[in-house]
């Protein structure tokens, strides 16, 4: 179906006529001028994300349902960033012509089960048109105590660095992605030079080879907010010190809290975390698994400080690595490889306005 067929505001009802109110804090959600929140004796946590066509995803290879799902994590993600609780989002749409109706309602599926997962209410947000493809911006509101937020900017020296999960596989998932999406379209462009229309037409049914690299894609295509380590962190009774999602990049991340506590690290090279898949595909396209997951960004990981008296507690959290301490600034930013030699961290991650 056509949107045009429904106009704004048809669509909109079509899309949230049965949400329903998960938090108290959930006054009044669609269907006014405003969402109508109250938060009486907590702190307002709101973050804010973009995600354009062509720069932060690709339709080639990554459906509606799970864009919908990964627009909806990586914004929760930043609420449990800061060791807070994700109440409501709101979601705004530019949508181009060649989407219909069921393309959107798919973006909402996804949408929704991500928030769902999290007791997440939609609350509101805008639709309207584009010139050049889907332009999405999701807003996540969350609560937290005034002495429960964890800012960047509370490392201290001798505290440990720790992260989550793994690193670098959601990086290696694009580049696996990225390849299959050449070798598609090298073949059709030999299938057009020759002009052979049978070859054309078994493109339609090509199968990229993802054998064996299922977890990569899942890493990239499949985003997953965190929350499970902030429950685990109050379950032990730690509060970390300084706290960032890794969007960008460990590197990146870890100069953000550097430079914002003024503070300086060390970590080690072989204390990072890296799947077994992550580093097997490294070496299938010769790259370096160190710097893929030092920089590779997207894996949505939680890296965090914590006081060194919280050393045995963090041993028994599983799925957490320490991978450093925190040293002077004077000493800088240090990767100690494998070998002992000291390198400098360069924030060499995602950067969506670099040339």
């Amino acid at each position: 179906m056509e949107i045009s067929k429904l106009g704004e505001f048809g669509l909109i009802d079509r899309l949230t006529k049965d949400l329903g109110k998960k938090n108290e804090s959930t006054r009044y959600g669609v269907g006014d001028d405003c969402a109508v929140l109250s938060f009486p004796d907590r702190q307002v946590l709101i973050t804010t994300d973009m995600l354009m066509e062509g720069v932060h995803f690709d339709l080639t290879y990554i459906d509606l349902e799970h864009l919908g799902y990964k627009s909806a994590m990586v914004n929760i993600s930043d609420v449990f960033a800061m060791n807070g609780t994700p109440r409501q989002t709101t979601v705004s749409m530019a949508l181009s012509k060649r989407f219909t109706v069921e393309d959107v309602e798919a973006f909402y599926r996804g949408l929704r089960v991500a928030c769902d997962k999290w007791n997440v209410d939609i609350v509101g947000g805008d639709t309207t048109s584009s010139m050049t493809g889907l332009a999405i911006s999701i807003t996540c509101i969350g609560d937290a105590a005034a002495d429960e937020i964890v800012y960047r900017n509370g490392a201290k020296e001798t505290d440990l660095v720790c992260v989550s999960g793994d690193l670098g596989a959601a990086y290696m998932g694009l580049q696996l992605l990225e390849r299959e999406k050449a070798v598609y379209y090298m073949q059709v462009d030999e299938a057009r030079k020759k002009g052979d229309k049978r070859m054309l037409e078994e493109l339609r049914n090509f199968q990229p080879d993802f054998a064996g690299k299922e977890y990569l894609l899942q890493r990239q295509l499949n985003a997953e907010a965190r929350g499970d380590i902030i429950a685990k962190l109050r379950e032990y009774g730690i509060r970390p010190t300084a706290m960032i999602d890794i969007s960008d990049g460990l590197s990146s991340e870890l100069l953000h809290i550097c430079k914002q506590s003024n503070v300086g690290c060390r970590i080690f090279e072989k204390n990072l975390p890296i799947d077994y898949q992550t580093a097997v595909m490294a070496e299938e396209m010769n790259m370096n698994v160190t710097t893929c997951a030092l920089n590779g960004g997207e894996d949505y990981e939680l890296l965090f400080t914590v006081p060194i008296g919280d050393h045995e507690k963090i041993q028994q959290i599983d799925d957490v690595k320490l991978i450093g301490h925190i040293t002077r600034a004077e000493l800088g930013a240090v990767l100690v490889s494998r070998d002992d030699q000291e390198f400098t961290l360069k924030a060499q991650g995602w950067n969506p306005l670099a040339k």
